[in-house]
């Protein structure tokens, strides 16, 4: 059966390049996609900052736990976006524990110089869990001493480490042990002496005393992880059971809350072993000091809790992948079904002789299955390679605009290629089976005589399913009308598969309508060939069926997917520039303390001044927990700043306890004017809050906006990104002078913010503009490689015509009569599936209906779905007619 399907394969060579053509571009990017998600999920984060401790104690994510329908529990965990902490009494208790050495507690405390460089602020204690180790000078006695470490980490021959004269990093050039250093620490820049320089495995860093560390933490009363070193000699696995007993043990102490579903579910011990606290049922619930996320973590696994850059991109690599890894294989299974479907619907005769000379139909389902599979081999064995390849120059792209940290761990893709190679042949497979089981029923004696003319019309199962997905198609876009906010996203999404499925099933009714249609305007405007091309569409309506789809997929796609990008862009900017009422901000990547507020509002010609912080809050949305893009601002003046486009509510009411959201989120949780919700704060604490307003610019400004006294001590850094100001001119000079003496800000107009907004998004658009580009650019190819193989396979009926006395030049205008009537209904029909798609999902994300169409764009997705049409059929043709129409009508057919 393989020597005989290898046969028929190089018997029609055109159709199975065609095939092999698609299936090994869906390979290829579907290793690409498949590598980002497998690079994600194999990364594991090296302990560095942890290194040298046996245990760590850590909150690194927040889990979210519901009930089935069944009754199971499922529980879902999020990583916290601003890193959990750890209550540091804790400590005190795991000192008392038989067999630990040091118990040390490491504040995280965010440290700049005076050139923006950020370092690593820790108390000295906490060097032991690296370690850093003393090069030169002592450990710091006094408020005013620090050891600065090295900035490159300890090099595998420690002959090259960097010495006591690197300069840590300072950018100041050499630094020695009893020197001056300024460093801004809290928004405010302080002078300390250099005791000490340290050698250690955890880059840039400058240690404080212990005590002055606890006054500078972020977090009172708390920490970022409290690291256990183990006495020698002692048994890790029984130290673990008792570290574990502990923090259990404290836990249950000091948690108040009731065992109900919704709350996070105990994980302090995830992986070891030990017991979780008991489950509160209200997430929003406070729950004391102790949380039940806390997680003993060995020195394996300690580097879960060191908030890198690294974990972030493996996060991205997954989200990424996944996402759109999912469209492309709903997109390779259409494309490859269709096109084998066609290839086999062009080698009817051939399949039908086999019947002929005594073939069962199983056995030809067999060798179509066969001939599926060999070219799915093929096509992996040629895209598989590419594609990792192609995963090579993305990973490079990505790098190198800041997506993905320089060094990520990228996984070479083994897995991946062998998923894509898996994903292809079966595909392949199937489509095969389906496109043979008409052709292997037919009886031998009617076999011949059934392909002498052209397909029957489509079945009535066909016309079912077909009606079935466009009544699904219209429910699911009156949802997306109906609805808003992620969920209005979703159901436009779907509509659009559903839409094109809905066309792929009805194509044969759709082209019989047509063909009826357009027969005397096709007349009128070709004569003769335009009745030539009316009845060539009225006989052959289930033969072009697939060319429709494909056309209608490539406008579908082309118009819909790609424009979003534009449309989120555009409002984001508008929404930024019209709801920013102040003059003037002050911003600074090393942050800016509550002092300079206070400074700004005491310049004469100030009008308001409004500090802003960006964070973020976790939410629970079906089980699943969700990060949010926040915004903590200080209500008071924030009238005279900024403008949300308050649509109910009043930011008057904005205080603690309360919260404003914007419209889109407010429909995708079902959240109302009033309401108390149930939210996370960015390290994890819950808290319950009542929506005081729901606003329109939620693209331009965040999705929630809180009081900034509800998040102080709850984010990494006490510190404010940056302060909107309503002045008069003549407060520019104070300004530019109070903005000079505070290192690392600068004064900038209002119109700068919205200009630094466009190039953000401009930048996280580009992922977005590659991937879909990808996704377009397959379908766009797999449609011409349909049309090609569709044009191909008429060498047969145009030699009749030829032969009859149809002249090449009729021949060429029925063409073109044709593909004129296949694209304006495909033109049609995709451009109404492209606009219903695209109105959907700006109305959710922009609350605007009509949708920003670039015009360059639309003529771009317009001239190029006619390029694609017409040259994809007028060159194959033109090509079949430079051959003698007997050589097409002979014994080779």
């Amino acid at each position: 059966m393989i020597s005989l399907a290898a046969r028929m394969l190089r018997h029609r060579p055109g159709s199975s390049v065609a095939t092999l053509l698609a299936l090994a571009l869906g390979a290829l990017i579907l290793t690409a996609m498949g590598t980002l998600v497998e690079s994600g999920l194999r990364y594991h984060p090296a302990p560095a900052r942890y290194a040298a401790a046996d245990l760590v104690i850590a909150q690194p994510e927040t889990t979210f736990t519901s009930r089935e329908f069944d009754g199971e529990i499922y529980r879902s965990s999020v990583a916290l976006p601003e890193g959990g902490t750890v209550p540091a009494e804790l400590a005190g208790r795991l000192r008392n524990i038989e067999g630990v050495a040091r118990v040390a507690v490491d504040e995280n405390i965010p440290v700049h110089t005076t050139t923006g460089s950020p370092l690593s602020g820790r108390g000295w204690a906490s060097s032991v869990l690296t370690p850093f180790a003393l090069v030169d000078g002592q450990a710091p006695a006094r408020d005013d001493e620090v050891v600065l470490g090295n900035t490159q980490g300890t090099p595998a021959n420690p002959d090259t480490a960097p010495g006591p004269e690197s300069g840590a990093g300072l950018g100041t050039g050499p630094v020695r042990v009893g020197e001056q250093v300024r460093l801004v620490v809290g928004g405010v820049l302080r002078t300390y002496r250099i005791s000490g320089l340290a050698r250690g495995n955890d880059g840039a860093a400058v240690f404080f005393t212990d005590a002055h560390a606890a006054d500078l933490a972020p977090h009172r009363g708390a920490v970022s992880a409290v690291g256990v070193v183990a006495a020698p000699g002692t048994d890790l696995g029984r130290l673990g059971e008792r570290v574990n007993q502990v923090v259990g043990a404290a836990r249950v102490s000091s948690d108040s809350a009731s065992e109900d579903i919704g709350a996070p579910s105990g994980r302090a011990s995830e992986g070891t072993g030990a017991p979780s606290g008991p489950a509160s049922e209200d997430i929003g619930v406070p729950r004391g000091q102790m949380s039940e996320d806390l997680q003993v973590l060995s020195r394996a696994d300690s580097g879960r809790a060191e908030r890198s850059a690294d974990q972030a991109a493996a996060g991205l690599l997954i989200q990424v992948g996944a996402s759109f890894g999912g469209y492309v294989i709903l997109l390779v299974v259409f494309v490859v079904a269709a096109t084998i479907g066609l290839s086999v619907r062009h080698r009817r005769r051939d399949l039908a002789l086999v019947r002929a000379v005594a073939a069962t139909p199983g056995q030809v389902r067999r060798m179509i299955m066969m001939e599926s599979a060999l070219l799915a081999l093929v096509a992996s064995a040629v895209g598989v390679p590419v594609g990792l390849v192609t995963t090579h120059w993305l990973t490079g792209e990505i790098t190198g605009r800041g997506f993905v940290p320089v060094g990520f761990p990228m996984s070479p893709g083994v897995i991946a290629g062998a998923a894509a190679a898996a994903v292809i042949l079966v595909s392949a497979v199937l489509a095969g089976l389906l496109a043979a089981r008409r052709i292997s029923g037919i009886k031998p004696a009617e076999a011949l005589s059934e392909v002498a003319a052209e397909p029957a019309p489509a079945g009535r199962a066909r016309w079912i399913s077909g009606l079935s997905a466009l009544a699904a198609a219209g429910s699911t876009a009156f949802a997306a009308v109906a609805a808003s906010g992620q969920t209005a996203l979703g159901a436009a999404l779907g509509m659009l598969y559903l839409f094109v499925l809905a066309v792929a099933l009805l194509a044969p009714w759709i082209n019989a309508a047509t063909s009826r249609a357009l027969a005397s305007p096709l007349r009128m405007v070709f004569g003769t060939s335009g009745y030539l091309a009316a009845a060539n569409l009225r006989a052959n309506a289930r033969g072009a069926a697939t060319v429709l789809t494909s056309l209608v997929l490539a406008v579908g796609f082309g118009g819909s997917v790609w424009f979003l990008q534009n449309n989120l862009e555009r409002q984001a900017v508008a929404q930024s520039r019209s709801g920013l009422l102040a003059t003037r901000a002050l911003v600074a990547g090393v942050g800016l303390s509550d002092s300079a507020v206070v400074e700004v509002r005491a310049i004469p010609g100030v009008r308001a001044a409004t500090p802003v912080r960006h964070t973020s809050v976790v939410v629970s949305l079906m089980g699943d927990g969700e990060t949010i893009g926040a915004r903590a601002v200080d209500p008071a003046g924030l009238a005279a700043t900024l403008d949300l486009g308050v649509a109910e509510g009043s930011l008057a009411d904005l205080h603690d306890g309360t919260v404003a959201v914007s419209r889109t989120h407010a429909s995708t949780f079902g959240w109302e004017l009033g309401e108390k919700v149930a939210l996370r704060l960015g390290d994890g604490t819950p808290v319950d809050v009542r929506i005081a307003a729901i606003y329109e610019r939620g693209l331009g400004f965040g999705d929630v906006v809180l009081p900034r006294t509800t998040v102080a001590g709850h984010t990494a850094t006490n510190l404010d990104d940056q302060i909107l100001i309503s002045a008069s001119p003549s407060a520019d000079a104070a300004l530019r002078e109070m903005a000079a003496a505070h290192p690392g800000s600068a004064l900038v107009d209002t119109a700068a913010l919205t200009g630094g907004l466009a190039k953000d998004l401009a930048l996280s658009a580009w992922l977005n503009r590659l991937l879909i580009a990808v996704m377009v650019g397959y379908t766009v190819v797999a449609a011409a490689n349909t049309m090609v193989m569709a044009a191909l396979a008429r060498r047969r009926e145009i030699a009749v015509l030829r032969l009859t006395g149809v002249t090449r030049r009729q021949i060429k205008l029925m063409i073109n009569a044709e593909q004129v009537g296949l694209l304006g209904v495909a033109v049609l029909l995709g451009g109404a599936i492209a606009a219903l798609t695209l109105s959907s999902v700006v109305r959710a994300l922009t609350g605007s209906v009509v949708p920003y169409v670039p015009p360059m764009g639309l003529v771009a997705v317009l001239g190029g779905t006619a390029f694609l049409a017409l040259a994809t059929t007028i060159l194959p043709i033109a090509r079949l007619l430079r051959v003698p129409p007997v050589e097409h009508i002979g014994m080779k057919e």
